[in-house]
Formats: structure tokens, sequence, C-alpha cells
């Protein structure tokens, strides 16, 4: 399925903005810069696979060739939003990198 224009735009806005924050707090409450960048891929395949994470230590063959299946039927557009994703990550990772080097100890 296909999103129309409006819908792809708020997607690619919602996601940057979505793992902006989620990395931004992450990042802040753990003292680290790069954690939620790190995780994002791992946080991407639980949201496209539909499989048991179990699966990937049991029958580990089977679930990354379902994983391969699943990443390649993905349109351009999803493909997108979820780099976007990625991008708002890196962007707390470099936010909190700066007020970190500006003084601000809380972060």
């Amino acid at each position: 399925m296909s999103l129309s224009l409006p819908q792809f735009l708020l997607s690619i806005l919602l996601y940057a903005v979505l793992f902006f924050g989620i990395g931004f707090i992450v990042n802040m409450l753990l003292k680290t810069t790069w954690l939620m960048a790190i995780i994002y891929p791992i946080i991407t395949i639980l949201m496209i696979d539909q499989r048991s994470t179990l699966d990937y230590i049991t029958e580990p063959g089977v679930a990354f060739a379902a994983l391969g299946k699943r990443l390649a039927s993905l349109a351009p557009s999803d493909y997108t939003v979820l780099l976007m994703g990625l991008v708002g990550a890196l962007i707390s990772g470099i936010t909190i990198k700066m007020l970190r080097s500006r003084g601000y100890t809380m972060f």
C-alpha cells in the first residue's frame, strides 16, 4: 500500500521528531551520546519483522531469510521514512554532544 503525499510528508516529520525526542531523552538520562543511533536498527527490525525475537536465536537461518524478504518487499517511501527516524536519532546525539561541549552539565 502506498502513501499519499500528505501522509508521506507527515510520516517523515513524525519519525524524525519522534526518534529525536526519544534519543535525546535516552542519551540525557543514561549520559550517553550515540546509544539511540546504535539501537535504532534493532528497533527498526522489530517494527518491520513479523517474527518473534526469540526466532533469531533458535532459528537464525529462517529468521534472517524472512527478514531479508521482508526488507526487499518494502517500498522506497518506507525506506525514506525509516531513514528519517535514523536521522532524528543521529541529530539527538549531535545535539547532546553540542550541549555538553558548551558546558551544560545536565546533559
